[in-house]
């Protein structure tokens, strides 16, 4: 009967060390399970627009195409008439692509007329032309005109003043690659005069 009575209170002991473990831990775990509950309701709250629509689903598949390759395909791209303000003679500008994503790239590609020619213009962080095809000509602001052809590969650095185009005999094709500054990629100026594309002039510094 002794021991009956003792391993019930031992049992009894046992229990309510148990019992005053696993309380505490089960408020742990409540805790945790409404505060994971409350940062993700603050997420989803946080994913809404000032409007008001849930920009979650948005912000998803943004990621999911700004991982993933994609093909341009040339049908889906249309040429367009060089701006009067921006070019004189005739010129067809094709978009290749956009900056995107984290990337401040942009890119086209640029069709001369001979005697065509861009205005004066700088890039904030340069340009790179690929002359793909024909022979035109390139000059910063106080430089000589300079030919360049099929192959050539031309680095204007950023904020130089200059113009190309094509040359007067020969029509000219170039890719045109620059990045953008807080949504440009270049500033446009003054057109080039018939007396600066045939000369050069001004051969001075501004």
């Amino acid at each position: 009967m002794a021991n009956r009575s003792h391993a019930k209170h031992v049992s009894s002991r046992r229990l309510t060390l148990v019992r005053s473990v696993h309380l505490p831990v089960a408020c742990m775990l409540t805790v945790g399970l409404r505060g994971a509950s409350l940062a993700r309701a603050q997420a989803l709250s946080s994913a809404r627009d000032a409007s008001g629509h849930d920009t979650t689903m948005a912000h998803d598949t943004t990621m999911a195409r700004d991982t993933s390759i994609e093909i341009s395909s040339a049908d889906t791209r249309t040429s367009n008439a060089g701006s009067a303000a921006n070019f004189t003679g005739q010129a067809t500008v094709e978009q290749m692509f956009h900056a995107r994503g984290a990337s401040r790239l942009t890119g086209g590609v640029v069709r001369f007329q001979p005697g065509a020619r861009s205005a004066w213009h700088t890039h904030p962080l340069g340009q790179i032309l690929i002359i793909t095809a024909g022979m035109g000509l390139v000059q910063q602001w106080g430089g000589p005109i300079r030919a360049m052809k099929t192959g050539d590969v031309v680095w204007i650095p950023a904020g130089v003043k200059h113009w190309h185009g094509a040359s007067a005999g020969s029509a000219v094709t170039q890719m045109a690659i620059q990045e953008r500054v807080d949504g440009k990629n270049v500033e446009w100026l003054e057109p080039v005069t018939d007396l600066q594309y045939s000369t050069g002039a001004p051969a001075v510094s501004q």
